[in-house]
C-alpha cells in the first residue's frame, strides 16, 4: 500500500434538486516525502479532497488511508486526535488563536493533548520560520506573512505524517507568497515531508513533483515531473 491511498472517493452536499457533487469516485495514491500540487478552477473539489484526507470534512463513500490507517474508520474522538497528530493543516487566512502569542499558537496542538512541548523542536521551527524575535508577539500584531509562518510553525510542530496546505498564499502578497512557499519547500526537504498544495497559481504549481488536475470533481490529469533543485 502506498503512503497515502484514496480509494473510490465520493463526496456530495445537498439533497434531490440541490443535491451537489464536490467528488466524483476520485483514487488516487501519493508516495512517502512527495510533493503534489493539486489544482482545478474554482468549485472543482480540489479543497474538498484535502480536508476529506485532513479528516476534517467527511466523505459520503469512500475510503482514505494514511501510513496503513483507515482514516475513517475511527471514532470521533480517535479521528480529533489523528488530525492533530498525523496532519499539518494549513489554510489561506491563518486560523490563528487571537489571544495566543506566537509560541502558545504553534505549540497548541501539542498542549491540547496534554503533553510535553518539545523545546528543541520549538526552537528549530522559530529559526526555520525567522520567528525568534515575534515569540511573544500576539497575532495582531504581526504581518499577514508572519501569521502564515505561524501557522507553518503550528502544522509542523507535530512532525506530521503529512502536510496539506489550502490556497496559503491566497491571501499574500507576491514577495510574501514566495516566502511562504520557500519555506514549505525547505521544511519539506528538511523533515522529508509528504507535501499536497492546493492552488490556482500555475507558477506555484510547477515547483512541485507531481501535479494533479480536478474538474468537476475528478482527477483529470496526472502529470509527474523533474523539480530541479
Amino acid at each position: 500500500m502506498e503512503f497515502l491511498e484514496v480509494q473510490n472517493l465520493c463526496k456530495t452536499y445537498g439533497k434531490g434538486d440541490n443535491q451537489v457533487t464536490a467528488l466524483d469516485h476520485v483514487s488516487l495514491t501519493i508516495a512517502k516525502g512527495e510533493f503534489t500540487a493539486i489544482i482545478g478552477s474554482s468549485g472543482s473539489g480540489k479543497s474538498t479532497l484535502l480536508h476529506i484526507i485532513a479528516g476534517v470534512d467527511i466523505p459520503t463513500s469512500g475510503t482514505v488511508f494514511l501510513n496503513g490507517q483507515d482514516v475513517y474508520a475511527q471514532n470521533r474522538q480517535q479521528l480529533a486526535i489523528f488530525r492533530r497528530r498525523q496532519v499539518g493543516m494549513i489554510y489561506q487566512f491563518h486560523n490563528l488563536i487571537p489571544t495566543l502569542n506566537v509560541v502558545e499558537n504553534i505549540t497548541l496542538p501539542i498542549l491540547m493533548d496534554h503533553r510535553k512541548v518539545n523545546q528543541e523542536r520549538l526552537e528549530e521551527l522559530l529559526t526555520l520560520l525567522g520567528l525568534q524575535d515575534r515569540r511573544g508577539h500576539l497575532p495582531n500584531q504581526l504581518s499577514g506573512g508572519q501569521q502564515q509562518r505561524v501557522a507553518i510553525g503550528r502544522a509542523l510542530m507535530n512532525s506530521p505524517a503529512v502536510m496539506l496546505a489550502d490556497e496559503p498564499t491566497g491571501s499574500l502578497d507576491s514577495q510574501n507568497s514566495q516566502e511562504i512557499l520557500r519555506l514549505l519547500k525547505e521544511s519539506h526537504r528538511k523533515y522529508h515531508q509528504t507535501l499536497l498544495l492546493v492552488t490556482h497559481d500555475a507558477s506555484i504549481a510547477l515547483q512541485a513533483d507531481r501535479i494533479l488536475t480536478i474538474a468537476d470533481g475528478r482527477v483529470v490529469r496526472d502529470e509527474r515531473r523533474v523539480v530541479r533543485p
